[in-house]
């Protein structure tokens, strides 16, 4: 799955269960980003605790056909909920679903900023250690 794909499931997913409740109203954009920041916040909380999820754990199965929900709900509140992983997770989620939303194509625009951060020089020209 590309990130457009991503951004639509997460965003089609958000509006079904109602984050996107706007009657008509535009964009909230600083609340949307104040919870983005929200977000980075809880995982440096998750960090200063060690708060991990355990990386062996990626063959678990990540859908409902692969297993009933609730297994899947419970490994996943007992072994990753919380942690950094999570709540980075849980940024990048806030992050594509505005972006979809304002119709960006984040794809590109990241694209386009590795392009030029790569010819941009050490530590972008600031310090030099």
């Amino acid at each position: 799955m590309n990130i457009q794909e991503i951004s639509k499931r997460i965003n089609e997913n958000n509006h079904s269960k109602g984050f996107w409740e706007g009657n008509g109203k535009p964009i909230d954009i600083p609340q949307k980003l104040l919870l983005i920041i929200s977000e980075v916040c809880e995982a440096m909380e998750a960090d200063r605790i060690d708060k991990r999820s355990d990386e062996s754990l990626n063959g678990i199965p990540d859908s409902q056909e692969d297993c009933p929900f609730f297994v899947f709900e419970s490994f996943f509140k007992k072994n990753i909920k919380d942690t950094v992983e999570d709540e980075l997770a849980d940024a990048v989620i806030r992050i594509f679903d505005l972006a979809y939303e304002m119709d960006i194509d984040l794809a590109w625009h990241i694209a386009m900023k590795v392009r030029y951060n790569e010819k941009r020089p050490f530590k972008h020209g600031g310090k030099k250690y």
